[in-house]
């Protein structure tokens, strides 16, 4: 392709916009254009990479018996209210109604489409089990898009569901997807791991998501750098300190006037923050046997330090979503902002829940629910239960690691894939059944899978770029080579020359953006870097007069002459250099 062809135009400058580097570069290189907040075109060259990424899946997904379809992206609610979903999920979904007044939605994932076409195909163990995938179109109606392409509303992901006729056939096909991951990621250049991780939406008895850790991450991960426990904070456990063996004391109130925060309570009485209890007041929606949803007022404590985790309190006690509580609705049942405790507060329609740590935890310091004052000597069981005791605390750096006692340390990280047993949970709901071999009718068990296309494109570039622009791994570059032709349209001999070479290179099928554009040297430079192929390959006057050409590896950095009529090998030996590098990086690994 020559750049005088070529859909483009690069900037010069970061557009205000955008706040992270792929954001920033992905622009400035002219590979996409943002329509509105979170959704994108992607021109020429960011369709390319998007193309390349998007085979890769489709490899490594036909490699473990993947069948790839298409299923639609508007979606009969018919659908979704079978699984209940059209009521659980709140104003992420895109809901519209057609002009017969149906109820449709856009698709923002497809369990329910899938599982109902299983359950119109399939009757009989024998069609088990089999995969099917799509790379397809999807819409989320994010309330805070940011980032680019790391968190849009309208993006393109690789959706896979496996079908099986059990849960030991899910077990032993899992770690087949688990490994296809780690491949698919590896070759297009980026090192991710993979952490346990929240089943959210989604449902299910297992999921792993596959992190890129960088600074730009959204998520939190826990990891042990000793024995290997990496896991997303939202489930991430950790060994909990003992607390000391002590009889309880009597419970006695005591002034604290204008301290209303743990780190004050402990200054001001001079205890550490570990003997303190913290409470946090929130709402949850929990939906009823019938389907109807409720709000009740949560309670919750925690040791003061340590912060609750909103993940593992809402999978605790079954909410669909939680929202801090407002101080007239905290005051309605007997507690008071800044002050509170559990102790004689008003209990209907009130649902307390402790972290494990806390009956174990004796004589603390909580609030006595009225203004500047607080309890000692706060002891679970003598002075308050709880509706349900579980562990509701988030794992922080320094604390134990659950396997090994060493300490945890934290990293910030990007989402780029995730893969779920989903088990029989859409199955049951949308019929979706076979027959067994002893004749029996049974639920079709379930495992789903998806890679986003374009947050993987973003998180690539998180991790590959430097102060001039991108450097495309070798697998996903739009092109392989970028030609430059340094002489103007009165250089003639440069400008042979550099056609020559360019017809070369295509006729070899090496993949060449030829910069013949009439424009200074500088500029043809500076957009190589920003598009960052692998290879760029000048040609100029001076070099011509010595019979070679300058060979730059993008990477690297490193520049080489190659003489005139050894080009083709000169650039295929850079390239060979690259795939062996990826290649390298290909490992298997154990669940």
């Amino acid at each position: 392709m020559r750049m005088s062809k070529l859909f483009i135009r690069t900037l010069r400058e970061d557009p205000a916009e955008a706040e992270i580097p792929s954001h920033k570069l992905l622009l400035r290189a002219g590979m996409v254009r943002q329509v509105a907040a979170g959704i994108f075109e992607f021109l020429p060259l960011g369709q390319r990479v998007k193309h390349k990424i998007e085979q890769i899946m489709r490899e490594e997904m036909d490699a473990i018996g993947g069948q790839e379809i298409t299923m639609p992206i508007v979606h009969p609610a018919e659908l979704w209210k079978r699984s209940g979903r059209w009521y659980e999920i709140g104003d992420d979904m895109a809901r519209f109604k057609d002009r017969n007044g149906r109820d449709y939605c856009l698709g923002m994932t497809h369990e329910e489409v899938i599982t109902d076409l299983a359950a119109q195909m399939v009757d009989s163990y024998r069609q088990l089990p089999f995969m099917l995938y799509q790379i397809q179109t999807k819409f989320r109606d994010e309330p805070r898009p940011r980032g680019g392409l790391i968190r849009v509303r309208e993006f393109t992901m690789k959706d896979g569901y496996s079908f099986h006729a059990s849960f030991e056939d899910l077990d032993a096909y899992y770690p087949k997807v688990y490994q296809a991951y780690f491949n698919v990621f590896r070759r297009c250049g980026l090192d991710a791991i993979a952490v346990e991780s929240d089943v959210g939406m989604m449902g299910g008895t297992m999921a792993h998501e596959f992190m890129a850790l960088t600074p730009v991450g959204e998520d939190t991960i826990i990891l042990c750098d000793r024995c290997g426990y990496r896991a997303n904070r939202q489930v991430a456990t950790f060994l909990k300190p003992t607390p000391p063996d002590e009889a309880p004391l009597p419970l006695e109130e005591v002034a604290t006037p204008g301290v209303d925060t743990i780190a004050g309570l402990a200054a001001f009485l001079g205890v550490p923050e570990s003997r303190t209890a913290k409470a946090i007041f929130l709402v949850a929606e929990i939906q009823a046997e019938d389907g109807s949803t409720q709000e009740r007022f949560v309670f919750a404590v925690v040791r003061g330090d340590m912060d609750l985790n909103e993940t593992k309190l809402a999978n605790a006690i079954k909410a669909r979503r939680l929202r801090p509580a407002h101080p007239d609705e905290i005051r309605a049942i007997g507690a008071e902002p800044g002050y509170g405790s559990p102790i004689g507060i008003r209990r209907e329609n009130v649902l307390v829940v402790v972290d494990d740590l806390i009956p174990r935890s004796p004589n603390l310091v909580a609030g006595a629910n009225k203004p500047d004052t607080h309890y000692r000597n706060v002891n679970y069981g003598r002075d308050f239960t709880a509706d349900r005791v579980a562990d509701i605390v988030a794992a922080a750096p320094g604390h134990a690691c659950p396997v090994c006692e060493s300490p945890l340390r934290a990293e910030r990280g990007v989402e780029v894939g995730n893969i779920f047993k989903l088990g029989t949970k859409y199955s049951e709901a949308m019929g979706a059944t076979f027959q067994d071999e002893d004749g029996q009718i049974r639920p079709i068990v379930m495992g789903c899978y998806g890679i986003g296309s374009g947050r993987l494109m973003a998180s690539v570039i998180e991790l590959n770029h430097d102060p001039h622009g991108i450097i495309w791994p070798v697998s996903i570059a739009p092109y392989h080579v970028y030609l430059v032709g340094l002489g103007t349209a009165k250089a003639h001999q440069v400008v042979e020359a550099a056609d020559r070479i360019y017809f070369e290179l295509t006729q070899a099928g090496i993949e060449t953006l030829y910069d013949d554009r009439d424009e200074r040297a500088g500029v043809k430079f500076n957009d190589a870097d920003l598009i960052g192929l692998p290879v760029r390959l000048t040609v100029g006057g001076r070099g011509l007069e010595r019979g070679v050409v300058e060979l730059r590896n993008r990477r690297t950095g490193e520049t080489q002459e190659v003489p005139v009529d050894r080009v083709i090998q000169g650039v295929r030996a850079v390239l060979d250099q690259e795939w062996a590098r990826l290649r390298a990086m290909l490992k298997e690994e154990t669940l």
